[in-house]
């Protein structure tokens, strides 16, 4: 498989592109993005799913899409790289998943969550993550099989979005290879 730097990938052509995701050993795992706005944590989520190479991406909500500047400033390109699509129902992504035998897993903090490192996944995985001021919807989250959280130990309650879904993200992945790290 082919490795490019960010300059390499930046000036990678759509068509060139298309080739190159065809070579990537894909992971179970897509993400779903649920009225994510900041085109920024956008680009963002692109560059993790290529980092987890992540079978695709859904961009749910009335939310930008490639191609964007910023978006691809900082997805540094790799929106061309990582399957994508846009949904403007987020129930309807996630219902088409759950037929496809996804296991829905939600990050949000919740009564309901469970610790993210104490849950039980299972092949194939949807991580769904929500807007960075409202979170995720009481509609989106009941169609989930689990929401999971991650501990804060400092003032602020929450981390970034992007940022627990990768958290999330990377952990699923140590346990398909398996190298799990569980908490004491």
């Amino acid at each position: 498989m082919v490795k490019m730097n960010s300059h390499q990938i930046r000036q990678s052509g759509v068509g060139e592109s298309k080739k190159i995701q065809r070579q990537v050993k894909r992971h179970p795992l897509v993400l779903v993005l649920d009225n994510v706005v900041d085109t920024y944590n956008i680009g963002s989520f692109f560059r993790l799913a290529d980092a987890l190479a992540a079978e695709k991406i859904y961009l749910c909500g009335q939310v930008v899409t490639p191609p964007n500047i910023k978006i691809h400033r900082a997805s540094i390109g790799t929106w061309k790289l990582v399957p994508w699509q846009h949904s403007y129902s987020t129930t309807d992504i996630l219902l088409d998943l759950k037929k496809q035998g996804y296991q829905l897993i939600a990050c949000e903090q919740t009564p309901n969550s469970r610790h993210y490192q104490k849950t039980d996944y299972r092949q194939p995985i949807a991580i769904v993550a929500g807007s960075e001021s409202q979170g995720l919807s009481p509609e989106t989250l009941s169609l989930v099989d689990q929401i999971v959280e991650i501990p804060m130990h400092g003032i602020n309650k929450s981390l970034n979005v992007l940022v627990a879904t990768a958290i999330v993200g990377y952990h699923f992945l140590s346990l398909l290879t398996g190298n799990p790290k569980q908490p004491a």
